[in-house]
């Protein structure tokens, strides 16, 4: 039964990431073709985030109070019909500008390209509910494997997306955001007809006689003190804002060296095909060896590595190359972070838990494409290679004093009593 779970949860994820993943590469091309700047594009990138920011901590808290089946289904209706809407932009804008005085549709096709991606981003928890079933349905010693398993269909979901959608921008942008959709509706499908819910009556009746804990600027700053899991958040917060500088603007650097939508398809798909391997495959040998929190340093180093390489980088081959240990960094961390926070905390709080670490990482997605359009468009490639190699410096350090050096004094602190006794 707790196979058949993991497998539809499995599913249901890389479907979504599918059709997230099918628009992605083509959205700065899309908006481009309306007369977007960098900067107006690295806005559009971040409004999907920003909208996160507010949705991802609401949803994942009321899965703890609903149940995770009812919120998966009311957040995939948010992204289908942001995908229509995204597909329907040129069309509305065209038929709406002559009805309010507009000279150029441009302006509001751009204004409904925002307001897609912010109602997708409002609706768009999936991901951080699904991560709340793994955690409903797995013990802590098998939690990086159930989560891994995410991992693994969000890269394969890269994997087939961007190279998919670079095929199909060929006939028109509009036509990945209407596949997207279709896509999703699938998975609207699938969650209702397959996915049993993950909390049963009397454990979600036990998580509403307790203290839940509210989404409020006070809430977060109380759950960022807390000793374990406060610097686990702070640690996923840096690692975000580094690693969504790659992320969020990598079209837009792509389009600097002269690459075509296409070849960034590809290039996504490559980057997918290691996240697969390691979150899907290796991460359950890795957290059997090695420590979490080692694990978790020594991705840092590495990403931060693979960064300043990147800025730097103007050939395809050589990105080929620098990418393969920035993808392997990014599937070790993406795990192991999750699965370490979720075991920090009350098993009544994890929803809320994770749904403010995705509310944090939504809020890096806000701030790294802006900064890093502005990067870009006022500095060259090399700054966004440069300024997400410092912010991830920053969090090896950071990780070290308030993660690594308390896990040995804990130890040894262990140790001692142990040897008193």
């Amino acid at each position: 039964m707790k196979n058949s779970r993991l497998l539809t949860i499995f599913l249901i994820v890389f479907v979504d990431l599918l059709g997230f993943s099918l628009i992605l590469p083509q959205l700065p091309y899309y908006a481009e073709s309306f007369g977007a700047t960098p900067v107006i594009v690295g806005l559009l990138v971040a409004s999907y985030a920003a909208a996160q920011l507010i949705g991802a901590p609401l949803l994942g808290r009321q899965s703890d109070r609903f149940g995770r089946r009812p919120v998966l289904l009311i957040s995939v209706a948010g992204t289908i019909t942001g995908f229509v809407l995204l597909g329907f932009a040129p069309v509305l804008g065209k038929a709406l500008a002559p009805l309010l005085g507009l000279q150029s549709a441009d302006p509001l096709i751009i204004a409904i390209l925002f307001f897609s991606r912010i109602l997708a981003g409002l609706t768009g928890g999936n991901i951080t509910v699904a991560q709340a079933y793994i955690a409903d349905v797995t013990d802590e010693e098998n939690r990086a494997k159930g989560l891994g398993l995410i991992g693994a269909a969000f890269g394969l979901g890269f994997i087939i997306g961007p190279a998919a959608g670079g095929i199909l921008s060929q006939w028109g942008y509009s036509v990945p955001a209407f596949t997207a959709a279709g896509v999703a509706t699938l998975n609207f499908i699938a969650i209702f007809f397959l996915l049993p819910e993950s909390l049963t009556a009397e454990r979600r009746e036990e998580i509403n006689q307790r203290k839940r804990l509210p989404f409020t600027i006070k809430a977060l700053v109380e759950v960022l003190r807390r000793p374990t899991v406060g610097p686990l958040l702070h640690v996923r917060f840096f690692y975000g804002l580094g690693f969504a500088t790659f992320q969020g603007i990598f079209s837009l650097y792509t389009q600097a060296i002269g690459l075509s939508a296409q070849t960034t398809g590809y290039i996504l798909a490559y980057v997918g095909l290691i996240s697969v391997i390691v979150q899907g495959v290796l991460i359950g040998q890795l957290t059997k060896r090695f420590r979490e929190n080692w694990l978790i340093i020594t991705g840092l180093w590495v990403m931060a590595l693979a960064l300043l390489a990147w800025g730097f980088t103007t050939q395809l081959w050589v990105l080929l190359i620098v990418i393969l240990p920035l993808g392997l960094a990014g599937g070790v961390l993406n795990t192991v972070l999750q699965s370490t926070i979720s075991k920090s905390v009350h098993r009544d709080e994890i929803g809320g838990i994770l749904g403010i670490a995705g509310s944090l990482e939504a809020f890096t997605r806000v701030i790294a494409p802006s900064v890093g359009g502005l990067l870009l468009q006022s500095l060259g490639t090399w700054a966004l290679g440069v300024f997400s190699a410092v912010v991830m410096g920053w969090a090896v350090t950071f990780a070290y004093r308030r993660i690594i050096l308390l896990s040995i004094r804990q130890r040894r602190l262990a140790e001692a009593e142990v040897t008193h006794a």
